[in-house]
């Protein structure tokens, strides 16, 4: 059997290694100047690598995966297996098995340890050639769960696992850090080890528990970031900790997002800004471009260069419904960043109206089409569209730091925004303040104030 390996860094090595090992022909392809380990014949060019390979196993990493396939595509044997095992977005697997072929083309995802496991490590594979993968991975020793579907499937079950294993690892190493700024080192260590020792029944108590009093914890978890910040420690995860509580909370009075929204539906940003203290209010400059305009939704955050709108192209193109696109336009107003076909395109997708620290055009077509717009000032003048930008970033817009997910709800006096995990409590006390002064206007119209 004859296979090829893309890549020559460390997980390259050991996957050529283990093939090697089981009695493989391997021929192996890195730019980089690295070892070539034994019994691996090292390619001078990718094509030359790939040429007669039963198996071509790529392990260039998530950057380079495009171009690595792109390398080699019209070099492939017709029957040959092209496992693509770098760690990136479903979207760009999808991408490479177009390249490739998706009939040869298999998504690989690598579920565990390989420099403890080697080549024997655990695998997850989809796409049409899963099968066939399967087998390969099972001659190696591997634990192989096939779940066919299609390219980007298996990259989407890695990528649920991260979301545990890596902020596991990360809280892990700020609370020993924390821990041993505090001279308890070992007794935080042992803590956690303990906790990891009983399996499904400790997922269930973690889970069950913070649902449940998600209210209370999410105060000892503020408590808690605040004694790591005292210790001289940024406390990233645990702040990240307390505003998940908080939002589990919050879910615990107003159940569905639809519901939330809809309940924020005519309470006066004034209103809202005092149940904040004044917290969270865009500056005056940033204004209602007509009389009218109202908003509710979820922050698509944006970050331009001044005068130039290439991102926000990029964030209408991931733009969920109920959306407010929330663009950091440098406070610049010679270029418009968004006129009415981009509106148009946002609108389609679901995207309520856009919020800009900065200028917008054609604001006649964008009231007769219902895209509610905020910006600090108005001019005919175009965008360019270079780039760079950013989407999904926390954004700075009229001297207010707003997060993706964060609530934005703007009327004829401006635009407040709340951040995610906060909007239940503030919807209350919003309600408050605008029961509140409905009583005192009352007294005032009736003589009694």
């Amino acid at each position: 059997m004859r296979a090829s390996v893309l890549g020559l860094g460390e997980a390259g090595t050991l996957y050529a290694s283990g093939l090697v090992t089981h009695g493989w022909a391997v021929t192996g392809y890195d730019p980089a100047d690295n070892a070539t380990p034994e019994g691996v014949v090292r390619a001078a060019t990718p094509e030359d690598a790939v040429r007669g390979s039963e198996v071509v196993l790529s392990l260039v990493g998530g950057r380079f995966a495009e171009s690595a396939a792109a390398s080699v595509a019209e070099y492939l044997d017709p029957d040959a297996l092209y496992l693509d095992m770098n760690a990136t977005d479903p979207a760009v697997k999808r991408r490479v098995a177009a390249a490739i072929g998706e009939s040869r083309f298999v998504d690989v995802s690598v579920v565990g340890s390989v420099p403890t496991h080697g080549s024997a490590t655990g695998v997850v594979v989809s796409g049409a050639a899963s099968a066939a993968a399967a087998t390969v991975f099972a001659a190696l020793g591997a634990p192989v769960e096939d779940i066919a579907g299609v390219p980007g499937d298996a990259t989407a079950r890695k990528l649920l696992r991260s979301t545990f294993m890596k902020g596991l690892g990360a809280l892990i190493v700020e609370s020993v850090a924390a821990g041993r700024a505090a001279g308890a080192e070992t007794w935080v260590r042992a803590q956690i080890a303990a906790e990891l020792t009983t399996g499904e029944a400790a997922v269930d108590r973690l889970h069950d528990s913070t649902v449940k009093h998600a209210a209370r914890r999410a105060g000892e978890t503020d408590a808690a970031a605040a004694l790591v910040d005292s210790l001289g420690l940024r406390p990233v995860m645990t702040r990240a900790a307390a505003e998940l509580h908080r939002d589990r909370a919050d879910a615990a009075l107003v159940p569905a997002e639809d519901d939330l929204l809809a309940l924020f539906e005519g309470l006066p940003v004034a209103n809202i800004g005092d149940a904040r203290d004044r917290m969270g209010m865009l500056d005056g400059g940033v204004r209602a471009l007509w009389k009218g305009a109202r908003v509710v939704g979820r922050a698509r955050t944006v970050w331009v260069r001044a005068g130039d709108n290439k991102a926000i192209h990029e964030a209408i193109a991931v733009s969920r419904p109920g959306d407010v696109l929330v663009v950091n336009g440098q406070g610049d107003t010679t270029r418009a960043l968004l006129g009415e076909l981009m509106a148009e395109r946002a609108k389609r997708r679901g995207v309520l109206g856009i919020v800009v620290d900065g200028a917008l055009r054609d604001v006649g077509e964008l009231e007769k089409i219902g895209f509610m717009a905020w910006a600090r000032a108005v001019t005919p003048a175009g965008p360019y569209k270079n780039g760079p930008g950013r989407v999904d970033v926390p954004v700075a817009v009229g001297g207010v730091v707003v997060n993706p997910g964060d609530l934005i709800v703007g009327d004829d006096d401006g635009v407040i925004v709340v951040p995610a995990a906060e909007a239940a409590s503030t919807l209350l006390g919003g309600r408050a303040v605008e029961a509140d002064e409905a009583q005192r206007r009352a007294a005032i119209l009736a003589g009694t104030a």
